[in-house]
């Protein structure tokens, strides 16, 4: 295994109902349901103790969710009932969650469902019934969860989906609805309790981790030790529920002025809500406080962290292929990894605003003032850029909410204050930009400069070739 490729580790079990967790059909059953397969709800009560979530597809009424959960004694995540292929029920599933088709895992008793879900989604673990409890001893499951946020995190998915309905119905802009929810984030140093929440993020988390990689706890403990080395972590909070640490960077403060980023990580529960955005702002300000000339982040490229690197565009940060680690470079990878490019923001600019939510330390009462990145060139008329760009201002305003975004400029800067594209929705846009014209911008563009506007987006769909 490569070192930019991290074991498959389940974060998602996705059960049928049907002689699965049920004895039996529930529509076959007349008056009286069911009951609950014992050995499977042993099995969703010992994986839920580690922080596997758990899901339904299955091709029954909502009701039959409904009874299945109440005999289990389980908290479903996602439901997905309906008479369409289950390989689409899991895709959905995924998106819901957001997290990654490959961090499913998939029980069903139906020899056609399993086969269908491992032809459309190879990714995704398929088992049978009889196949969970030696499954639950693979080391896709994990060991025994340890950490507070690993027993909470059903509990955890259940306020994400309160916060996400009521982001629904508010009127205001995303970051009015943080400061009303009562968003709270908060920078500090780490300590030797952390280190094992910090081992667990940087082995779960894939969409948000620099080193594309699991990193080992007395990895973590050895940088939390090195001279001129800062490891803090982000912990989140808001009206709706506790997420305790979601996030960490470690940062090694270089003799040549750079402050370099040896990892940051950050929770895929935390996407959407401002979080990455507001780390990246306090460690380009902390580095121009402390009077180092840029900030570089090392990140290891793979098709799993493009939310990573949407954070780092919308943020400023700008990079080229790794060149060694001569003169004028950050310290090189270590033993046994890959590297990847260096993005570098300067902090001789004006520096990024941090949100009044955003707790830190040395930070004034406050904020510096900041300008987003500038926008790239506006399109050129005549086809097919324009009608790519009709297509892109509607798909904005759907994902967004936002109908206004329907009359959008060419000219308007995505990462500005007219979109404020984040790292979710531009993974969304990137998705269906790919599924729509074929074009793999993330693949092709390693800073993702196309997204400086609408207009440089829809220009490079049709350079490439998409209609």
């Amino acid at each position: 295994m490569t070192a930019t490729t991290a074991p498959r580790l389940v974060k998602c079990v996705v059960w049928d109902i049907d002689n699965t967790l049920l004895d039996g059909v529930y529509l076959e059953s007349g008056a009286t349901p069911p009951g609950a397969n014992q050995a499977m709800a042993g099995a969703l009560a010992d994986l839920g103790s580690r922080g596997i979530l758990h899901a339904i597809a299955s091709k029954n009424p909502p009701q039959a969710a409904e009874h299945a959960a109440a005999v289990t004694g389980t908290a479903f995540a996602a439901v997905e009932c309906g008479w369409g292929p289950k390989s689409g029920a899991l895709a959905r599933i995924a998106a819901d969650l957001a997290i990654g088709t490959d961090a499913l895992a998939f029980v069903d008793d139906d020899p056609y469902e399993r086969a269908e879900v491992g032809a459309a989604l190879p990714e995704v673990l398929v088992l049978a019934p009889d196949e969970v409890a030696d499954a639950a001893g693979w080391p896709e499951f994990g060991a025994a969860a340890v950490t507070d946020e690993a027993r909470r995190r059903g509990e955890m998915y259940a306020a994400r989906r309160r916060r996400q309905a009521a982001a629904h119905v508010f009127g205001g802009s995303r970051e009015e609805f943080l400061a009303a929810a009562g968003t709270e984030a908060t920078i500090a140093a780490a300590t030797a309790a952390d280190l094992l929440r910090l081992h667990e993020l940087a082995a779960r988390t894939r969409q948000f981790n620099s080193a594309g990689r699991a990193v080992a706890e007395a990895e973590l403990a050895a940088l939390a030790a090195a001279p001129d080395t800062d490891v803090v972590t982000v912990r989140l909070r808001d009206a709706f529920g506790d997420d305790g640490i979601v996030g960490a960077c470690v940062t090694s403060h270089d003799a040549d002025a750079t402050w370099t980023v040896r990892l940051l990580m950050m929770s895929c529960r935390a996407m959407g809500r401002g979080v990455i955005d507001g780390l990246l702002a306090w460690v380009t300000r902390s580095a121009a406080r402390a009077g180092a000339a840029e900030v570089a982040v090392r990140c290891v490229l793979n098709d799993r962290n493009v939310p990573l690197r949407l954070a780092l565009a919308g943020a400023g940060f700008r990079a080229a292929p790794p060149a060694g680690t001569g003169a004028g470079e950050p310290p090189g990878p270590g033993p046994g990894e890959v590297a990847g490019p260096v993005f570098r923001r300067g902090t001789g600019g004006p520096l990024p605003v941090l949100p009044a939510w955003v707790r830190a330390p040395a930070e004034p009462a406050e904020t510096g003032t900041g300008a987003p990145p500038p926008g790239g060139a506006g399109l050129e008329p005549g086809r097919p850029a324009d009608a790519i760009a009709a297509e892109l201002r509607r798909y904005l305003a759907r994902i967004t909410g936002r109908d206004e975004l329907a009359g959008l400029p060419a000219g308007a800067p995505l990462f500005g204050d007219a979109v404020a594209l984040d790292s979710l929705t531009g993974t969304l846009l990137l998705r269906e930009v790919q599924r729509r014209f074929g074009v793999d911008v993330a693949g092709t563009d390693l800073n993702l400069d196309a997204l400086a506007t609408l207009g440089t987006l829809a220009a490079f769909i049709a350079g490439q070739g998409g209609s």
